[in-house]
């Protein structure tokens, strides 16, 4: 990585700040990942920023020309939930502000989504959680029914 590459991962945190708070970047994928309060948001590959996006989201990226972020991988292309930002966007904090918002709000609903509890099932009942329910590892849940049924 070259200088003029942390140089352009510092502009967009300059960018990013004044919407999404303290911005700081990392390496990642041959770029930068650029975060807040420990949350990616952005990347930077080959001096192109690219923000979050999800399904809520993809229609405003795709209605304002933004591409998403794509690679190769085992012969074909892989999609992330990334859009490069609208060129437009890349001026000024100010224009980049809805946008910045736009792929902050993305990833904060993406952290809670992964965060919600997720009930044990019945096969799941092992270790700990069989040992409280006084199952003991390994152990299956009978259901109550009929005899052999």
């Amino acid at each position: 990585m070259t200088r003029q590459d942390h140089n352009f991962a510092d502009y967009c945190c300059e960018l990013l700040a004044p919407t999404v708070g303290a911005c700081r970047w990392r390496r990642m994928f041959g770029g930068y990942g650029i975060s807040t309060g420990g949350l990616t948001f952005a990347l930077v590959i080959d001096e192109l920023l690219y923000l979050k996006t999800d399904a809520q989201s993809e229609a405003a990226w795709r209605e304002a020309g933004c591409s998403p972020f794509t690679y190769a991988s085992r012969g074909r292309q892989v999609k992330l939930n990334y859009h490069s930002a609208p060129p437009e966007a890349m001026e000024s904090s100010a224009a980049m502000a809805a946008w910045a918002r736009l792929a902050l709000d993305c990833a904060l609903r993406v952290q809670a989504a992964r965060s919600r509890p997720r009930l044990p099932r019945e096969d799941d009942m092992g270790g700990r959680k069989a040992r409280e329910a006084g199952q003991g590892p390994g152990k299956r849940i009978r259901r109550a029914g009929p005899p052999g049924g």
